[in-house]
């Protein structure tokens, strides 16, 4: 017996929309008629969206409940909006914004979910065991990429406790103007990289010496221990320079440089993973590579993983200013006073000038990619990327490459560039990533577990041993957004505690950090 053809399926997702979303691989032929009767004038791929009514030049074109755009030519109903026939509206204005107007909803505390961590002295706690050698200067960034092939090679396996050694290199520390400022981004950042609670509080800097941003900069909170090429060198050394005068030669660099690591992987390899409460997790949420179906599937799905962390006690961080900036007006009511509603706009403001003196605008995120999978522009990527931050208070805000203050949901304000982001994250002290795609990246972070969400099923069959979790179950109707979420929640817990390893580590990806510096180079 001949099976039925199936209905060609599409997503609306709030009863304003005039448009929605294709769901099915290939996309709709132009001339299949949908079920309510709608005949689709053009080919529509994957992830577009259709023009449920008909739309007059200049009428609204509605997503999300909100107005994603206008329409710059008119649009038959059942036609293909995209880019090229829709005019993107102005930002909300920042004055007159409501703040902390929506109080928070009701949500029972979530107890009994714990993960295995290593605890820190500082509190903090680790999902990884990680020797981190920071640097002061590019200039000795091909010195340490050697030395660490040597430290995992020749020191790694004596310490079987210690899961890898990762050196954090940049491109900043001289030939900038280190008193500007702008400069005290990149400066805070790298300070605050170096106290990821995956690294164990070992604080190790290698510097060359004539660099503007001295090594002691970077742990003048603590003790500067130096190590020198003697025989009492200082086992708790903490700073070494290149051109310190008592290396001859890069043999006796190197040397020193493995002697000093060999005493931070000893007290590395002490530590033994212990249960810790859901409190002790600090999860940044970002995306890259998205399309339509990321607010539709991977972010809700996050948003709903966010609000049991923050109902357990755990901290959570969204962040990406330009796919936050077209639904501020959406997040200030959800600030937790006016304080923070107004430390919202602050950085919107903040960032808004960023753009304008480089001469460019918000306009300029979004990618080639993004347009292709359904995004028609960065007005309808920011509604569906603040997805997740779930729906649980914003208890603060902090800028970029400062660390977290407070437990709960904080916007941290950094650029949305999926490295800078997450280096600033990282900064900040998340200890384990959640990072959403629909066209896919094997983005990846050196210190800490990033956990990849495909948005659509396509991709996550695709990329199979890239991707830890297929939201695109929710889209084909096969799964909730309530189960995914929980879905995601359980995995962060089992990656948290080290019973999972995220595919790109298995794999042995990983992406290069990279500062944020607004400041001027010299």
């Amino acid at each position: 017996m001949t099976q039925p053809k199936p209905t060609p399926r599409l997503i609306r997702i709030h009863p304003r929309d005039n448009v929605a979303v294709v769901v099915g691989q290939g996309g709709l032929a132009a001339g299949e008629r949908l079920d309510d009767g709608i005949e689709l004038q053009a080919t529509i791929p994957q992830g577009h969206k259709v023009a449920l009514v008909a739309l007059a030049e200049g009428d609204e074109v509605i997503r999300y409940g909100e107005v994603i755009g206008t329409a710059a030519t008119p649009i038959p109903r059942g036609g293909h909006v995209n880019e090229t026939n829709l005019h993107m509206p102005t930002p909300p204005a920042l004055e007159d914004l409501p703040l902390a107007t929506r109080p928070a909803p009701p949500a029972e505390p979530l107890e009994g979910y714990t993960f295995e961590g290593f605890r820190n002295a500082d509190g903090s706690v680790g999902t990884k065991n990680v020797l981190g050698i920071t640097t002061s200067v590019q200039c000795v960034a091909g010195t340490v990429d050697h030395v660490v092939q040597r430290i995992k090679r020749e020191l790694l396996p004596g310490f079987p406790n210690v899961d890898d050694v990762v050196g954090l290199n940049h491109s900043y520390g001289c030939g900038v103007a280190i008193n500007a400022p702008a400069a005290v981004v990149p400066i805070r950042t790298l300070k605050n990289l170096a106290l990821n609670p995956n690294f164990g509080n070992e604080v190790m800097v290698i510097g060359l010496g004539c660099e503007k941003l001295q090594p002691s900069t970077l742990v003048e909170d603590r003790p500067v221990r130096v190590y020198e090429n003697t025989e009492a060198a200082d086992p708790e050394a903490n700073v070494l320079s290149l051109q310190d005068e008592s290396f001859v030669g890069f043999g006796e660099m190197i040397e020193g440089i493995m002697a000093m690591a060999e005493r931070h992987l000893e007290r590395l390899d002490r530590r033994r993973r212990e249960t810790c409460p859901v409190s002790d997790l600090v999860v940044g949420m970002q995306c890259g590579g998205s399309d339509a179906f990321s607010g539709l599937t991977a972010n809700p799905a996050v948003g709903f993983a966010t609000d049991l962390i923050v109902r357990a006690g755990g901290s959570v961080m969204f962040s990406e200013v330009t796919e936050v900036r077209d639904a501020i007006h959406l997040l200030t009511p959800r600030a937790v006073d006016p304080e923070v509603g107004q430390a919202l706009v602050d950085q919107m403001a903040w960032y808004d000038d960023y753009l304008s003196q480089g001469q460019a605008d918000r306009s300029a995120n979004t990618s080639p990619g993004n347009k292709k999978g359904g995004l028609s522009n960065i007005v309808e990527k920011a509604l569906g990327s603040v997805i997740k931050s779930g729906n649980s208070p914003i208890v603060d805000v902090i800028g970029p490459g400062e660390r977290l203050r407070k437990r709960g949901l904080t916007f941290a304000a950094t650029p949305a560039s999926d490295f800078i982001c997450g280096t600033l994250q990282a900064a900040a002290g998340m200890n384990l990533q959640v990072f959403t795609t629909g066209r896919g990246t094997p983005y990846n972070l050196p210190m800490t577990p990033v956990i990849k969400v495909s948005s659509n099923s396509a991709l996550g069959q695709r990329w199979h041993d890239l991707i830890d979790l297929d939201a695109g179950r929710i889209a084909t109707g096969e799964a909730s957004i309530e189960d995914l979420g929980w879905e995601l929640f359980q995995l962060i817990l089992e990656v948290a505690s080290g019973r999972r390893r995220v595919a790109a580590d298995r794999l042995g990806l990983s992406n290069d950090l990279v500062l944020f510096n607004p400041a001027p180079v010299t």
